[in-house]
């Protein structure tokens, strides 16, 4: 059995944003039942140097719609970062998954070996679609994924692991 780039990325994608989503809603009721202005929780930050919550989804949603744009050979589209409120950040993470779920799966056919080349301050990196997609945008994504979860979580939003990991099948 062969796994294809579509196959390890539009499910990955629409698992954890699905994940997140929940999240989300919960920090949602959190701020609600708390009296908290939500807007607290969206510009948390774990450390002075890190970037808050609102950027945490929006680095996410980016490094995702573009991986998918690259690896498809299909026009990346650009979002505006103007999200303040927790639903728009829902909005946001629903605009990605409504773009990579309309790449149809044929698109990424041979893309494991298509030249990829992703701009960075630093210069240029460039590699082939396999090693872009698994050791490039998955760490990254589930990374700032990962430190959203942990701004809830320090914020005292009452969310665990399997809120993260939601339901195995």
């Amino acid at each position: 059995m062969s796994v294809s780039v579509h196959d390890i990325l539009v499910p990955t994608v629409n698992r954890v944003f699905a994940n997140t989503l929940v999240l989300l809603k919960k920090a949602e009721a959190f701020a609600a039942a708390k009296k908290i202005d939500a807007g607290v929780l969206l510009n948390s930050r774990l450390a002075p140097d890190m970037l808050p919550l609102i950027k945490q989804v929006q680095i996410a949603s980016d490094t995702v719609k573009a991986a998918a744009g690259r690896l498809s050979g299909s026009e990346v589209p650009s979002f505006a970062d103007t999200e303040t409120t927790l639903p728009e950040l829902e909005a946001r993470i629903n605009k990605t998954l409504e773009y990579i779920n309309g790449i149809a799966a044929e698109k990424f056919t041979g893309s494991e070996t298509r030249d990829i080349v992703v701009p960075r301050r630093a210069g240029d990196v460039q590699t082939k679609g396999l090693p872009y997609l698994l050791h490039f945008v998955l760490p990254n994504f589930y990374f700032h994924v990962t430190t959203l979860y942990a701004i809830l979580r320090h914020n005292g939003v009452e969310i665990g692991k399997n809120d993260f990991l939601g339901k195995f099948d």
